[in-house]
């Protein structure tokens, strides 16, 4: 586990409360449920403060971003009833390899989900359905907003391999490392130093859910990006 996670507490990552829900801002390499490698992971942290919170929906464990708890059995109802009729708005921001242009761009290929990974598949895919735009171009790559509407496994990532957008430090869908000697003339790197990479991870980050709360009334939270999140945007946008 990094360092920075071992005294992590779940009421430092609270993004907003309310009666029924707690939505908050899962740091990357955290896993959402139990992992058999560490047993520290967002849901036992909750449990810490409160054991009948139970965990909405799941972050890969690379990933950051907002993540919805809800603290009574309806109101964990309430959300499942949405994500199952597709009500849930989640919006994820990706920096991917490529200059790309998409404004509400469809991706509706339809997924084939192993064990461990998705792959587009017109014969034997289930239906999927993103829709992805494009918030920021940059020198060699391009930052996206991406709405996955259904909730396939690895469905951004593998959507975005097809339509030749992988993310970056993505390897299991053709997303290489981003190295800044990429980008800045003349750069420097000390021969006897392997060079390290601009993120260290999927550079993937749920931004934004919205739902109702019992009531009807909506819920929304938005997760600011983590420190490597940030740094990677800002090399990118220093040598755009």
């Amino acid at each position: 586990m990094h360092k920075r996670l071992k005294n992590i507490k779940f009421n430092e990552l609270i993004i907003k409360e309310t009666d029924d829900y707690v939505l908050v801002n899962k740091p990357p390499f955290l896993s959402s449920l139990d992992d058999r490698a560490n047993s520290k992971n967002l849901l036992s942290l909750s449990k810490d403060v409160n054991e009948e919170y139970q965990i909405c929906h799941r972050l890969d464990k690379e990933t950051s971003g907002v993540v919805v708890f809800a603290k009574n059995a309806d109101a964990y109802r309430n959300f499942a009833i949405q994500l199952e009729n597709r009500e849930v708005k989640k919006v994820y921001h990706a920096v991917v390899h490529g200059l790309h242009k998409f404004e509400d761009f469809e991706s509706d290929e339809p997924l084939h989900t192993s064990s461990t990974k998705s792959r587009v598949d017109f014969r034997a895919g289930r239906p999927a359905f993103t829709l992805i735009s494009t918030l920021e171009l940059l020198k060699k790559h391009t930052l996206l907003k991406c709405f996955p509407v259904t909730g396939r496994m690895h469905q951004i990532r593998a959507h975005l391999t097809y339509h030749e957008a992988p993310i970056i430090n993505d390897p299991m869908y053709g997303g290489q490392p981003a190295y800044l000697s990429e980008l800045k003339r003349n750069y420097n790197h000390k021969k006897w130093e392997e060079e390290n990479p601009m993120i260290n991870r999927v550079a993937l980050h749920s931004y934004q859910v919205a739902f109702k709360d019992l009531n009807g009334e909506v819920i929304e939270g938005e997760a600011t990006y983590p420190k490597d999140f940030s740094v990677l945007l800002k090399l990118l946008r220093k040598f755009n």
